[in-house]
């Protein structure tokens, strides 16, 4: 019995297990706190939609290159090439990068206009690429073999050149490609 008589009297003075004014603004406080992670995952989720928006955006503004064709002619004979051309200055500022992979048979020629220096560099470009240029005759001017991937490094033509072709690392030693010697095809003329 009066152990009982003592919990009575420890409850009646134990503020939190009685109801008063302070669970009043106990109440209120985690309600307000309530509302406040409500709101700020509101806003949490608006910021991710809206930046996930973003990358859909850009996505679809992704720059697009047309297909055409060319041909190697090498002391060991012709080798037929599907590339893609790059004319405008945001496809050749864009070019191969990010690109994790470029099959045999395959590249990019970059068409400059007219004949004039110029400089490449494998910045967020992920694979190795053999970069050859070529007059607006169609003959071979220089090759640069396996440049390395994410290089920042300036990769300039020895003269004035009208197209830049960019096939996968050590492809050109494969087809026997060297100075001198041509390339054809509609990717040229267009």
């Amino acid at each position: 019995m009066l152990s009982l008589n003592l919990m009575r009297s420890a409850l009646e003075f134990w503020p939190v297990l009685r109801p008063g004014p302070f669970d009043v603004r106990i109440r209120k406080g985690r309600q307000v706190m309530l509302r406040i992670r409500e709101q700020a995952l509101a806003v949490v989720t608006a910021f991710f939609l809206f930046l996930s928006a973003g990358v859909v955006a850009a996505q679809s503004d992704e720059i697009r290159f047309p297909v055409s064709e060319l041909t190697l002619h090498t002391e060991s004979g012709d080798y037929p090439l599907v590339v893609e051309v790059a004319t405008s200055s945001a496809q050749r500022q864009h070019g191969l990068m990010y690109r994790t992979e470029l099959a045999g048979g395959q590249g990019m020629i970059f068409d400059f206009a007219v004949p004039r220096p110029a400089s490449m560099w494998m910045a967020n470009t992920l694979i190795p690429l053999d970069m050859v240029f070529i007059r607006a005759d169609g003959t071979v001017s220089d090759i640069y073999e396996n440049a390395q991937p994410l290089s920042k490094r300036v990769i300039s033509s020895s003269e004035a050149v009208r197209y830049v072709l960019e096939i996968g690392g050590e492809q050109a030693a494969l087809y026997g490609l060297k100075p001198g010697d041509s390339v054809s095809g509609p990717a040229l003329d267009e």
